[in-house]
């Protein structure tokens, strides 16, 4: 998501209001007293759903976006070997098989990984997909231009080291399809939550030779239950069912609505009013997190009993660029960390029923999550007197001033101004950048445009593991030209060694320990500034079922409407 990833979630975070840099997944349950009868009802199979949205999404091409609201909407088109389960299952957070008959099979020295495909697979034209599609579709993540997205695969799948891709380089050696049922991965070292790399987005067949360059940018191939209808980049996007998907080979998607359709470019605002009243097409609709100036709206009984709530599973930082001056001391990073107040930005951030303030890397629904606060002051409110301190130390007595990148979301600027407020008092001036949210990380993801900071957030690509919070956003080998995720650009051997150690632990309590050990080793060295852990409230129509909204992701797949006829 962000670095991108990013928040997940239908547009938990996406839309309305913030889709957060970063990796992205899972699903958190609804409080006992708000679960609203849009998750308890059952959807009927018919009918149209629509999504409501501020800003467009990222890519339609999986290999390029990775987003939380984008990963959501990929769930509809597109499937790869393994997946995230279902909304609604025991373990929303579990990784289930998908194209494959079962997770895969591990070589003694976990180096292979081994799957077999199920039977009458096809693409959204008719053409079956075999080994040979899954593997053309995965080495797509390679290439310079458009491998911009989830970089895990390329992170534990031992490419050579000059691979580009297959419009580039051709064949990946290093991923075997001895049958066309049958398919090998060979790893660079042993990672035993492999099943879960092959549950991102950009994971997924593709015909081979298809989609170089910007072919995708504005068309599809599905191998999901849905294919593109239409798309109007920054209005509409229609989408239809895809004859050729098996619901016998799915065990996961049950793809109630005949359609669906995304109105984009809309005000937040006006988002938030249409919701809830509630008239015509918007009675079928659903959309991000409600907006804080909206809460004390949500009072009547009517409106109480629709709306959903669901836990952070996504951290909103401020990361400094460590290369540039003044960040590449370590004082003045502590500096900004000490200065922040907190309590300020979660005001911002829609209050205590909004957002928690964070104080780590890692939030407290994701396993591995240590509770510490290294910055600690009254109320939240930071200390500006300790910043000087530390200012003074890096040779900054008079302060400094620095030009912060923040996304076009008035959300996003109600904390970024509640950020610059708080340095103020340490004598530091933030100058922000604002940048349109179509191409926010894209441009914060390329080290060649970011300014000195920016304020954004990360989500978890599964959340029963930090693997996917801290080595995207702090391992300095992984700086990238584009896509980058180390928005920081931390490069710390210490940092990247206990990564490698950590990531190799086979024993899942010792690697839990180790990644809130690790979380406050990097906080120590201030590359990022923890500011809060957005929580979410949505409001889905009044003839919505199946909806199990989360701050990560938001399982749209299992989504759909009471009583098709009054769409």
């Amino acid at each position: 998501m962000t670095a991108r990833k990013r928040i997940t979630g239908i547009l938990a975070v996406g839309v309305t209001a913030v889709l957060l840099l970063s990796g992205c997944s899972g699903n958190g349950p609804e409080s006992a007293d708000q679960a609203g009868s849009s998750s308890a009802a059952t959807p009927k199979k018919g009918g149209t759903v629509y999504m409501l949205q501020n800003a467009d999404f990222s890519y339609l091409d999986p290999a390029r976006g990775w987003d939380g609201g984008v990963n959501a909407f990929y769930r509809l088109l597109y499937r790869g070997l393994t997946m995230q389960n279902a909304g609604d299952a025991k373990d929303p957070n579990a990784i289930v098989p998908d194209l494959a008959e079962s997770l895969g099979t591990p070589s003694d020295d976990g180096l292979t990984w081994t799957y077999k495909l199920k039977d009458d697979l096809k693409f959204d034209d008719g053409t079956p997909i075999t080994s040979a599609e899954v593997k053309f579709g995965i080495s797509r993540a390679w290439d310079p231009q458009i491998g911009i997205g989830s970089p895990y695969l390329k992170a534990v799948i031992d490419a050579p080291g000059d691979y580009q891709g297959p419009y580039v380089s051709g064949d990946i050696p290093t991923i075997e399809t001895p049958d066309a049922k049958t398919i090998v991965f060979h790893l660079k070292q042993p990672f035993p939550e492999f099943d879960n790399v092959l549950a991102q987005p950009n994971a997924v067949p593709f015909p081979k030779g298809s989609g170089g360059g910007d072919s995708f940018i504005k068309d599809v191939i599905a191998s999901g239950p849905y294919t593109l209808a239409s798309y109007t980049p920054g209005s509409v996007i229609k989408l239809e069912r895809n004859k050729y998907w098996d619901s016998k080979t799915d065990d996961v998607r049950k793809a109630y609505p005949d359609a669906w359709q995304v109105n984009l470019g809309i005000d937040p605002a006006t988002i938030d009013e249409r919701m809830i009243s509630g008239q015509g097409d918007d009675a079928d609709a659903i959309a991000g997190k409600i907006s804080a100036a909206t809460l004390p709206r949500l009072q009547t009984p009517q409106l109480k009993a629709r709306v959903i709530s669901a836990p952070a599973f996504c951290t909103t930082y401020l990361g400094m660029n460590t290369t540039k001056p003044p960040f590449d001391k370590v004082e003045t990073r502590q500096a900004v960390n000490w200065a922040l107040d907190r309590s300020a930005v979660q005001n911002a951030s829609g209050g205590t029923q909004l957002a928690d303030v964070a104080t780590t890397i890692i939030p407290p629904a994701v396993s591995g999550h240590a509770d510490f606060d290294l910055w600690k002051s009254k109320d939240g409110k930071g200390d500006p007197e300790k910043a000087k301190e530390l200012l003074a130390k890096a040779g900054l007595p008079d302060g400094f001033t620095f030009t912060m990148d923040i996304r076009s979301q008035p959300a996003m600027q109600a904390q970024a101004e509640a950020v610059q407020e708080s340095l103020k008092r340490a004598g530091i001036t933030v100058k922000l950048n604002v940048i349109d949210t179509s191409v926010y990380y894209e441009t914060i993801g390329t080290p060649a445009q970011q300014h000195d900071a920016a304020i954004t957030g990360w989500c978890p690509d599964w959340a029963s593991s930090a693997s996917t919070f801290i080595p995207p956003l702090f391992d300095g080998r992984k700086v990238t030209e584009k896509g980058n995720n180390n928005l920081s650009q931390l490069n710390d051997p210490a940092v990247n060694a206990r990564i490698d150690e950590i990531m190799t632990m086979t024993d899942t309590d010792a690697a839990k320990k180790a990644w809130g050990d690790l979380d406050k080793q990097i906080l120590e060295l201030s590359p990022i500034a923890p500011l809060v852990w957005e929580k979410g409230l949505f409001l889905p129509g009044t003839n919505i079922a199946g909806y199990h909204p989360s701050t990560n992701m938001t399982d749209l797949t299992i989504v759909g409407l009471k009583d098709p006829s009054k769409g």
